[in-house]
């Protein structure tokens, strides 16, 4: 779960890492009010899940508050990278001296977490990445050791920081390090972390990623920092059925079992598309090992229920789960869908008992069930179903 600017600021502050005042508003004389009370200069920030704020107008400075009423009014229903502005933070002004960069993150590809650091911030982290990485430093954080004071002292000594300023921005990498852990984070990044005209060290913008497997058990607070207004109905309702779905912008539903199946399938079936119209994948769905009939009525009811579907793709390779028990979950979740399933599927089924679950199909003989013998043919049945639909 990405978290907003002003629930990073929040998270920050509760774990003692320095940060200004910041209230988000949601109207104009909210911001005002907001504005009054901060005092001084402040900064009206657009709150949206994605960069480029600044460089859209969803940025500004106000010396006064009817100055920030006034950047809030035209802020507020701004359209950011398709993204709505629904609310404003109102954040304190700052003497800025020197801006910085910091992050740390999952490393996936490496096992491990990654910290980024630099004294070049401020700046978008791909651009400096790109075009100069050596004023980027990448320090590997072993996690059952994480940041302390070693490793932070190496990460400012490899970012350039100089002397002076190595201690206390070493300290706060430290209480960022807290958040990262504490909150079960995969990513915590401040750009810019600065340095104020009175010498202090600030993280002026966060952005804080969580790992939603740990929400619900460890983290069950953490389900208070989700903006259901504007999740995706239909992933809201795969959550609460206990699905791994995410919608994509296509027209072909796809069901399978197991990740990399599932990425697979994506692949071949947008390959298929080429040839119906660039038809495309319209989702992820896997339902894991347990391809019950309630799960996969699930599945199905939530790719149903997508309007830009026109055709479902299930492909299921048998494992633990036997392709007979997979037929049968198929056959009960239509019997259970009834009216509901009103759009064609095809079947891919292999592995174990794959006969026997192919002859369950047959039986069925449903009308909306098409049954495939491989994935290329099964790809490219539902593209040419949900070409012809369109």
């Amino acid at each position: 779960m990405d978290l907003y600017e002003y629930q990073a600021r929040d998270l920050f502050e509760a774990h003692g890492v320095p940060v200004l005042a910041g209230i988000v508003a949601y109207t104009p004389e909210e911001a005002k009010a907001a504005a009054e009370k901060i005092g001084g200069v402040v900064v009206v920030k657009a709150q949206v899940k994605v960069g480029g704020r600044g460089k859209a107008g969803g940025v500004k400075v106000a010396k006064t508050a009817d100055e920030a009423f006034e950047h809030a009014s035209n802020i507020l229903g701004m359209d950011i990278k398709g993204h709505t502005v629904n609310k404003v933070m109102i954040a304190q002004g700052a003497d800025i001296a020197e801006e910085f960069y910091f992050s740390v993150l999952l490393d996936r590809a490496n096992r491990n977490y990654l910290a980024m650091c630099s004294v070049e911030g401020g700046m978008e982290i791909e651009q400096l990445a790109e075009e100069r990485p050596e004023a980027l430093a990448r320090v590997a954080v072993d996690p059952l050791v994480g940041i302390d004071a070693d490793k932070a002292a190496e990460i400012v000594a490899e970012a350039g920081f100089p002397e002076e300023l190595r201690g206390k921005v070493a300290e706060t990498l430290q209480t960022l390090w807290t958040v990262f852990k504490e909150e079960d984070a995969t990513l915590v990044e401040v750009n810019p972390l600065v340095k104020t005209g009175a010498g202090d060290i600030v993280a002026l913008d966060g952005k804080v990623s969580l790992d939603d497997n740990a929400s619900e058990v460890r983290h069950p607070a953490h389900e208070e920092l989700e903006d259901k207004g504007a999740a995706d109905p239909l992933e809201s309702k795969a959550k609460a059925l206990g699905l791994n779905y995410v919608k994509l912008d296509g027209e072909i539903g796809i069901i399978g079992n197991g990740a990399g199946l599932v990425m697979s399938t994506l692949d071949v079936v947008a390959y298929a598309g080429e040839n119906h119209g660039d038809v495309k994948p319209a989702n992820f769905l896997d339902i894991g090992g347990g391809a019950s009939a309630e799960v996969m009525a699930n599945g199905l009811d939530v790719i149903l229920n997508d309007p830009q579907v026109k055709s479902v793709f299930v492909n299921v390779f048998g494992g633990i789960t036997a392709c007979d028990a997979v037929a049968n979950g198929i056959v009960g979740a239509l019997n259970t869908l009834g009216d509901a399933a009103n759009k064609p599927l095809v079947v891919r089924l292999d592995g174990n008992n794959v006969e026997e679950g192919r002859a369950i199909l047959a039986e069925a003989n449903h009308p909306l069930v098409t049954l495939a013998a491989t994935m290329d043919e099964g790809a490219d049945k539902a593209a040419e179903l949900a070409n012809s639909a369109k």
